[in-house]
């Protein structure tokens, strides 16, 4: 039974898996426009502040001084900050071979854009290297996850079966003999010849 379910972790895992090449590639697609995006942001602010003669930090401090504008300075700085990030996960990304993006779900981690993925993801055969590889990957860490919860959850009943067919192949006890005494010679009366007592228990 247990190596039933081991298989079937083994085939959720080979399904979901495989379809990492193909929704990598889509991620990609859409980073590329997320990071287009912000490019444009950050490109217009930058030359707004360049035109009233100040840098980025300056002008940033600038709005946190203005009442009227207060709020859009941290705003502005999550923006670059994610600018900066995206960019940097997609040049990664860019250059790394779909069997390298296996080993890179951290650089695949933008929840918007992961959800915007995800709502218009469609599921395709796994016919790549890298589609096969992770097809065998996802077998693989199924398998092993199964077994290792089943393996937990039936610990303490493996062991009380243990401690049972332990007690049962344990030997009865036997009871040990009284110590032995040693035969005595005693006299006959009649030739006054000894004679040997029976041993005693």
């Amino acid at each position: 039974m247990i190596r039933v379910l081991c298989l079937v972790g083994g085939l959720m895992g080979a399904a979901g898996l495989s379809q990492f090449p193909e929704f990598s590639q889509q991620y990609l697609q859409r980073l590329a426009g997320q990071v287009d995006e912000l490019t444009r942001q950050v490109v217009e602010f930058d030359q707004t502040a360049l035109a009233d003669g100040m840098g980025r930090e300056e002008m940033l401090q600038a709005m946190a001084e203005t009442p009227l504008v207060a709020s859009q300075e941290p705003m502005w700085r999550r923006t670059f900050a994610r600018h900066a990030r995206l960019s940097e996960n997609l040049m990664i990304l860019r250059e790394a071979s779909a069997m390298k993006r296996l080993m890179m779900p951290h650089r695949m981690a933008d929840t918007a854009t992961v959800q915007a993925v995800w709502s218009d993801f469609t599921p395709a055969m796994p016919l790549s290297v890298a589609g096969a590889a992770s097809t065998g990957t996802g077998f693989l860490g199924g398998w092993a996850i199964f077994a290792a919860l089943l393996g937990a959850l039936t610990l303490p009943f493996r062991k009380k079966a243990a401690s049972t067919a332990q007690q049962r192949r344990k030997p009865p006890s036997m009871k040990s003999d009284p110590p032995l005494t040693r035969p005595t010679l005693v006299a006959d009366n009649q030739g006054q010849r000894p004679r040997l007592v029976s041993v005693q228990r």
